[in-house]
């Protein structure tokens, strides 16, 4: 068997199994019988292990694995345009504005944001400022991607914007309370437990949009790799290819972080993995390798955060640098020995 086919049986595989492994395990141990009994309709053998597994593990293994698909997408698509293998979904500072706004939101209000007559609070005040903060900061990049053409100094731009935005967050944190900073760094951490299944419809649908957009630059990006010149030869105009990206990029991150916080190293190190593991820059097979592998790095990571149990969850941002951070000096150390 061929190593792409070991691939494509082995992962979704892999994903199966990890899945399984998100519902069952945790403080409370449900049997595997129990769990598949539940999801198939029938009645658990308590009533809190089908809360447990309907309401709380289902939702949560969902959005990890769509977490990690579209963080690992974004990084992909912005690796190739920019020809950067460091470049990732935090790059433009997409994550730093919904950070910022869910600052504001933790730190300035109080946790509650009221306009008028309407008045929000708790998550769906953080969810909102955090959505908020990451299109407008994307909706700067896209404008500001019609005036700077050269794509180096639109990642520099990105950047700046980043440091803008983490600049007004320590000032913020510096004049707030002792809760509002624990509630921000609670929030700062991550977690893929923060999507109901009643807010699931709207979080897949999203996200699913994002990745069907993804999925419909795969041939611009296959052109790319050769080069702007050879992609307006082939009748492909890179800067609006460009704004394609951005936005793309944009919608998954912002949605994946006002959800879960701000995710580190899963988008820029599942490209790199997926490219290893498939052996292959064609992105007509490495566009759906890199959902697959993302899918399945958070599910495990998922899983890793939920194994102490009774002791509590690990953060989700202390566990994907121990595994991120290897693979970066790995390709570092790659480029370096081919240049």
């Amino acid at each position: 068997m061929s190593k792409n086919a070991r691939f494509w049986i082995g992962m979704p595989l892999l994903i199966v199994v990890l899945f399984a492994v998100s519902l069952w395990a945790g403080a409370v141990r449900i049997p595997l019988d129990e769990v598949a009994r539940i999801l198939a309709g029938q009645s658990g053998a308590k009533p809190s292990w089908q809360y447990i597994v309907l309401q709380s593990r289902l939702p949560q293994a969902i959005t990890a694995a769509l977490c990690g698909a579209s963080l690992a997408v974004s990084g992909l698509m912005l690796q190739t345009s920019f020809r950067n293998p460091l470049a990732g979904p935090s790059i433009f500072g997409i994550n730093s504005g919904a950070s910022l706004g869910a600052a504001l939101v933790l730190l300035l209000f109080g946790g509650t944001v009221t306009v008028g007559d309407l008045s929000v609070t708790g998550f769906m005040a953080v969810l909102i400022a955090a959505f908020a903060g990451a299109m407008l900061v994307m909706g700067i990049i896209l404008f500001l991607s019609t005036i700077v053409r050269n794509n180096v100094m639109l990642l520099i731009v990105g950047i700046m914007i980043g440091y803008i935005s983490t600049s007004a967050i320590s000032l913020l944190n510096f004049f707030a309370t002792d809760e509002g900073v624990q509630s921000y760094m609670v929030w700062g951490l991550g977690n893929f437990g923060g999507v109901t299944m009643a807010q699931m419809p709207a979080y897949a649908g999203v996200t699913l949009l994002g990745l069907l957009l993804s999925l419909l630059l795969i041939k611009p990006l296959n052109a790319l790799l050769l080069g702007e010149r050879y992609a307006e030869n082939l009748g492909f105009n890179p800067q609006r290819i460009r704004a394609y990206l951005l936005f793309a990029t944009g919608l998954l991150s912002a949605i994946t972080t006002a959800f879960c916080g701000p995710v580190a190293f899963i988008g820029l190190m599942v490209p790199h993995v997926a490219r290893m593991m498939i052996g292959t820059d064609n992105h007509q097979s490495l566009m759906p390798a890199t959902i697959l592998t993302g899918a399945a790095i958070a599910l495990l990571c998922n899983v890793i955060c939920v194994l102490p149990g009774d002791a509590g969850i690990i953060p989700i941002n202390a566990v994907t640098p121990i595994m991120g951070a290897p693979v970066i000096i790995y390709v570092i150390i790659g480029q370096r020995r081919r240049s």
